[in-house]
């Protein structure tokens, strides 16, 4: 038996502090647990903030962010649950960067602190007191974690670039083509 180290007890910490907040407001967005609007709700002010369509993206952040939160707490798959649960929180730091960095006015500060945590645990594994551990890592090998990285950035840059021209669009209507 492998002795558990001080890093894994870290680790195990870290993935619950940053899975278990995820997965809770993952849930808001889904079901309107926890006080949350559920999807009709999360759409409405999806549509409003840029992203379109409004229901798809309430959905694909309420998966992000409650399947990325429940992979990174359990240690499962988890490259792809650190991959979705950042760029989750890069769609959502894109909302909040109007109102600068920090969280007090409503800006992007607690995202980033997710999105990096969920990426840093993405790239470090999870440590020992993971399912991945415990299932001989079969969900967590050593290309996997760049490549969800990397597919998760390139998803995210389109995402969020296409928010971004739409809001572009809406702000200057005079410029749009006919």
């Amino acid at each position: 038996m492998t002795r558990v180290e001080h890093r894994d007890i870290g680790l195990l910490l870290l993935r619950l502090g940053v899975g278990g907040p995820l997965f809770a407001h993952g849930t808001q967005k889904l079901f309107g647990w926890f006080g949350g609007s559920g999807v009709e709700g999360t759409a409405k002010f999806m549509e409003e903030h840029g992203y379109k369509p409004g229901k798809l993206s309430a959905v694909a952040a309420g998966i992000a962010e409650a399947g990325g939160g429940t992979l990174l707490g359990l240690g499962l798959a988890t490259p792809a649950g650190g991959a979705a649960a950042a760029a989750g929180m890069a769609g959502a730091a894109a909302v909040h960067a109007p109102h600068g960095f920090f969280g007090y006015a409503g800006g992007y500060e607690l995202n980033t602190i997710y999105g990096v945590a969920a990426a840093g645990v993405a790239l470090i594994g999870p440590g020992r007191l993971s399912l991945d551990h415990a299932s001989g890592y079969r969900l967590d090998r050593p290309w996997m974690a760049p490549a969800a990285l990397a597919a998760a950035a390139a998803l995210t840059a389109i995402v969020v670039g296409t928010r971004q021209a739409r809001l572009r669009e809406s702000q200057n209507p005079s410029e749009q083509k006919i």
